[in-house]
């Protein structure tokens, strides 16, 4: 390189998540949440980000479990400080009506899924938040997912149509992962169908809209945004169809070199097969993040682009066409992601009210 030639600096990371009339968007140190309120205003949360990972958790497979976390931690609080938002321009009654049925088919069918299906799968761990909701309850929710409910169903399927398979063969595990894929793609399906979630799944078309305008270096504005796709090669969706596919291959080698398990009884072979499985799922998150993280990077042109199909597929059920006043919430969020993260903004966490996203675009620009 001559002394002529300038080095362009790495963009920054920004990865992102859907909410209630509202966009979360987070940067290696920054983290914004917009939520459109009743008057059309742009409420604004950012605080900075600080990376708690140190030297052993930023290893690759050890990065996948721990990012798996903070994006479930941070979706969270990014979630229930939009329903605080909405819950401001409602009585009492309408609230409950509204935002109510909403987040209660949540926790009935996984809230640990939804997060990771609007969101962007994990990226990378940036930082902490607040702990509103133990990560505990939703972690098992997201073993009674993945691992319990389909080896559950799979039995139940093998007795239906007489099949005679082990628990440790391929064709049991082909078997649980095919239910383990419908789980997923019916409960998405029918959520869908919910009027709440079905505008979150516009904001999720508006977050990836937002960040490829932001990748492709092209103004961050609606026309630009607008243009854009709304399937991306990072979002959760994608992710939890990988762990899926990840899973069947996994367990069917797994299966294959643990000691046979023949106790005489299909109940107990299943229960200490399940048993044994639970060890190897933070292997399977951390496998599937590293794929995903390959993936991403050099699957997103030519024939490798065929890799990215399955998830593809998957993310036209959590992705709707936006309107444009869904395209200033995520630009608005990026915008005051950026600020922070360009050095900006205040040391101090901010809370800001924008009467039109014009304003809130002027006061964010980074």
């Amino acid at each position: 390189m001559t002394s002529q030639e300038t080095v362009t600096p790495a963009r920054p990371y920004i990865g992102g998540q859907a909410l209630l009339e509202g966009v979360m968007m987070r940067s290696p140190t920054s983290f914004a949440m917009v939520v459109r309120r009743a008057d059309g205003s742009l409420v604004v949360r950012e605080r900075a980000m600080v990376d708690e990972r140190k030297g052993f958790a930023k290893l690759p497979f050890v990065r996948g479990v721990t990012s798996l976390v903070e994006s479930l931690k941070l979706g969270n609080e990014a979630l229930r400080f939009s329903v605080d938002q909405l819950q401001k321009d409602l009585d009492a009654a309408d609230a409950v009506k509204k935002v109510g049925p909403g987040l209660s088919m949540l926790s009935a069918f996984g809230y640990s899924l939804f997060l990771l299906a609007t969101g962007d799968g994990g990226g990378e761990a940036t930082g902490a938040s607040e702990k509103k909701r133990s990560m505990g309850p939703m972690l098992l929710i997201m073993v009674a997912f993945m691992v319990a409910l389909p080896q559950l169903g799979a039995v139940g399927l093998a007795k239906l149509f007489h099949l005679d398979l082990a628990v440790q063969s391929a064709g049991f595990q082909a078997l649980t992962g095919s239910v383990k894929l419908a789980i997923v793609l019916g409960y998405l399906l029918l959520i869908r169908r919910v009027p709440d979630i079905r505008r979150v799944f516009q904001y999720h078309g508006a977050e990836h809209k937002t960040i490829s305008t932001y990748e492709a270096q092209e103004p961050l504005d609606v026309a630009h945004a607008r243009a854009k796709t709304t399937l991306h090669p990072r979002c959760g969706t994608t992710f939890l169809v990988m762990v899926v596919l990840v899973s069947i291959a996994m367990f069917t080698v797994l299966g294959a070199v643990l000691p046979r398990i023949d106790t005489g009884s299909a109940v107990r072979d299943n229960i200490l097969f399940f048993i044994l499985k639970l060890p190897f799922l933070p292997v399977l998150v951390a496998l599937t993040f590293e794929l995903q993280r390959i993936f991403a990077r050099y699957c997103t042109t030519g024939p490798l682009r065929l890799l990215l199909v399955p998830g593809f597929l998957v993310q036209r059920i959590t992705t709707i066409e936006p309107d444009d006043d869904q395209l200033e919430v995520a630009l608005a969020s990026l915008g005051a992601t950026l600020q922070r993260e360009h050095g900006k903004a205040g040391e101090s966490a901010t809370e800001s009210s924008y009467p039109t996203f014009e304003a809130a675009a002027k006061a964010l620009e980074a």
